[in-house]
């Protein structure tokens, strides 16, 4: 393309910018007092979330930055039992090649701690699976910048509004996920990136202890 031929994007001054009511360090505590708490839940409730939450978090993740503004991502939303049992069962019948085939000795030792096995019982109890798709290709056929960095930041974002409005959530894996394309009816430019569980906590809901699980934060930290 001729550079005559692009169009510039307007530029204005920044509107609407965000200036917290109080100092960014307790802006900072109260939202770290959130996330701290954030756990990956696999023992759900039953309990019914409304859709529009559930629209709420997605607008949330949909404020994410892109590659060249593609927003190449795509919430697929499912609360219908009958969709979430085929779902369940054909995550379960690749999770039982992964446990018994194509997760080597070591991956297997470090899962032992978390009494992770095949049977994926919280894919029918929680009330939604918001299964995130990446756009390969744009819906014009038009390139895609960035994908799995896009994503990945509207995942996160997705996950801490959950967490902000008292949601249990968990990132969910199955590998492959192709069935899950399929299942859904997506079209070839999208695939499957991560499956999260959303809903409320079981009332006996147990969790590993947290001590075993979060680093220390001078071992993630390096100030240079």
């Amino acid at each position: 393309m001729h550079p005559e031929c692009v169009t510039v994007a307007e530029f204005v001054p920044f509107p609407d910018r965000y200036e917290p009511p109080v100092s960014p360090e307790e802006a900072l505590s109260t939202f770290h007092d959130a996330m701290r708490r954030r756990r990956s839940v696999r023992e759900f409730s039953d309990k019914p979330v409304p859709r529009e939450i559930i629209e709420w978090l997605v607008r949330c993740a949909h404020t994410a930055p892109s590659g060249a503004n593609k927003q190449p991502w795509r919430f697929v939303c499912v609360q219908n039992p009958a969709v979430k049992q085929k779902i369940r069962e054909a995550a379960e019948k690749e999770e039982r090649e992964f446990y018994s085939h194509r997760a080597n000795e070591e991956w297997l030792k470090d899962l032992a701690p978390l009494g992770t096995d095949e049977t994926k019982e919280f894919l029918t109890v929680a009330p939604w699976l918001v299964i995130v798709f990446q756009l390969v290709q744009d819906d014009d056929g038009s390139q895609v910048y960035y994908l799995k960095e896009s994503v990945g930041l509207a995942s996160g974002m997705f996950l801490a509004a959950a967490q902000l409005a008292g949601l249990a959530t968990l990132t969910h894996t199955p590998s492959p996920m192709k069935f899950l394309g399929e299942v859904l009816q997506r079209p070839d430019n999208e695939r499957a990136f991560l499956l999260i569980p959303v809903g409320y906590s079981a009332d006996d809901c147990r969790v590993p202890k947290k001590a075993l699980l979060r680093k220390p934060i001078d071992d993630v930290m390096i100030v240079v």
